[in-house]
């Protein structure tokens, strides 16, 4: 994620305005030119219905908040809802809650705990309109990209639910001389977590992240982006109506500088996904204290396209790893290799493809993309574009804002012919663009994506599983799919994912997903001797009696 769009730090959008001045002198496309609107239909919800009065003050009952803030739609720019806003006072307040909390939530048996996550499952599956609303309200993405949140918290929740008590067993293990010490591995909750939650994902980073630490025995004090806030809230509400205690997860809100290091100074563990120069900050805050943390950061994203891919099915996954959710997604693709016996004909269908993408601000299904979020990330977009076209790159869909629509909207870019210093050769743009590279041969390929301090995601098309894994297994990201862009690593709830270099440290899912959530403490019970001279040894016999016995340990292949 972009310093630029760092959790708890998205510009208002009270200034912005429908129908505004878009922050570029690019034109808005006239009737028959750009990306087609896709049309609103009747009777569709506005976000006056969906976030009333009423609606806001239950789901910001529970903060942790003496002052007043407010959120925003980046459809409009118009005010969602008023909130409460935290001091770090508030802060603190919420963690002592939270810790008196965790000492009786540890005490619920672990298979309880875990069927607060499956009850809770349904509930996200029944109600999902109501989520999709405040997605789609917050974020400004379109509504399949929503519902890719709902996905993804309801497989987190399936998978903790039922996985969770396995993971977290007591085990046993070979002590040092076998039946004569038996050990037994416990896994004991952190304490209070605290869990700073990023803007673009707000369904599926906020409870998503939560939901193993609940299960492991853990209350967590959640700091969402204020401007995403009522959607982190409104899945609280239903963590609780499914089982989880309230005071279990107190969430604070308020300006990242502010509430973010109040949150590290009090945490027994902090979870925090953003940008990775804020993502230094706060592992220094906690190594300072000497608490762990995973941080989930930036990424400049590869897909690599090999000369016996599907140039179809490769084309249109490039358009789903490029533009999902505006290209505002962690794990999304913003720089295309190419094999170049095939670039042409890739680059043409490609770009078909992405000049018909419809946009679209309503509730409902229809749009194959929606809004950037806030103007920061727009100027970011309209410079990383701009420059790249003023220094040579060629415009191939595409670099233009699309005010026509909303304050804040730009259609889905393609670059060519883009190379170093050109700011989006390197940077995190994180929006709809993306840059098109030719390669001629597999190691040029694995060296150019591997050519940069983000190791977040990546992708390999290829007709050849075998191939494409081979390829797969030399680039250094933390997840890498095969012919897809990132749902099927991410969607693979089993399977860690997270990021190397400056993408991050820890990852979520699988075992070191809940695992991180713990402390492993060792109880070894000693039975019969001690280890030391005893029946009469004298140390001599005693160090020749341990000798005899290790040789015999390695014979029987003991480990």
């Amino acid at each position: 994620m972009t310093d630029s769009q760092d959790t708890g730090t998205s510009p208002s959008l009270g200034s912005a305005r429908a129908g505004g001045t878009p922050l570029s002198t690019a034109e808005a496309p006239t009737a028959g030119e750009g990306n087609p609107v896709a049309p609103a239909p009747a009777g569709v919800r506005t976000a006056a219905d969906v976030v009333t009065p009423e609606v806001a003050a239950r789901l910001t009952r529970a903060v942790v908040g003496s002052g007043r803030t407010a959120n925003h739609t980046p459809f409009t720019g118009e005010k969602l809802a008023d909130l409460p806003e935290s001091t770090p006072e508030d802060v603190a307040t919420a963690f002592e809650r939270a810790r008196a909390a965790q000492e009786r939530w540890a005490k619920v048996p672990l298979k309880q705990r875990a069927a607060v996550l499956l009850r809770f499952h349904d509930l996200v599956l029944r109600r999902q309109a109501e989520v999709l609303d405040l997605i789609q309200l917050e974020t400004g993405k379109a509504r399949l990209h929503a519902h890719e949140e709902v996905q993804a918290v309801a497989v987190a929740a399936r998978h903790y639910g039922r996985k969770g008590p396995a993971y977290l067993r007591p085990k046993g293990h070979t002590g040092v001389v076998p039946t004569l010490t038996k050990v037994t591995e416990l896994r004991q909750p952190r304490g209070v977590v605290g869990q700073i939650a990023p803007w673009n994902y707000p369904f599926e980073l906020s409870v998503g992240d939560a939901l193993p630490a609940f299960v492991a025995g853990n209350a967590v004090v959640m700091k969402p982006d204020t401007e995403t806030a009522l959607t982190a809230l409104w899945a609280r509400e239903q963590l609780i109506e499914a089982g989880l205690p309230e005071d279990v997860w107190q969430v604070v809100i308020g300006e990242g500088p502010v509430v973010g290091p109040a949150v590290v100074e009090h945490a027994d563990y902090v979870s925090f996904t953003g940008s990775t120069r804020t993502g230094r900050e706060v592992a220094q805050g906690a190594a300072a204290r000497l608490v762990g943390v995973s941080l989930e950061l930036g990424g400049k994203n590869a897909m690599l396209v090999l000369k016996d891919a599907d140039v179809d099915k490769a084309a249109a996954g490039a358009v789903r790893g490029c533009f999902s959710s505006a290209g505002q997604l962690c794990i999304s693709i913003e720089r295309l290799y190419v094999h170049e016996s095939i670039a042409d004909d890739f680059l043409q269908r490609f770009a078909a493809r992405t000049k018909a993408m419809r946009l679209g601000n309503s509730l409902a299904y229809g749009a194959d993309m929606g809004s950037l979020v806030g103007e920061r990330q727009l100027e970011t977009v309209t410079r990383h574009v701009e420059e790249a076209v003023a220094k040579g790159a060629v415009l191939v869909a595409g670099g233009r804002p699309r005010p026509d629509i909303g304050p804040l909207f730009y259609e889905p870019t393609i670059l060519d012919g883009v190379q170093a210093p050109m700011a989006v050769c390197g940077e995190e743009t994180f929006g709809p663009v993306v840059s098109v590279y030719r390669f001629s041969d597999e190691d040029e390929a694995v060296a150019l994506a591997n050519a940069t301090p983000y190791g977040l995601n990546s992708s390999v098309w290829s007709k050849d599983g075998g191939r494409g894994r081979a390829v797969a297994a030399r680039l250094r990201t933390g997840t890498v799919n095969v012919n897809e862009s990132y749902a099927a690593g991410y969607g693979s709830v089993q399977s860690p994912m997270g990021g190397m270099g400056d993408s991050g440290l820890g990852r979520r899912h699988g075992s070191e997903g809940i695992l991180k959530y713990t402390e492993a403490q060792t109880v070894a019970h000693q039975r019969l001797m001690p280890l030391a001279p005893s029946f009469g040894m004298t140390d001599e016999k005693y160090a020749r009696f341990m000798t005899r016995s290790l040789r015999a340990m390695k014979a029987l292949r003991l480990r």
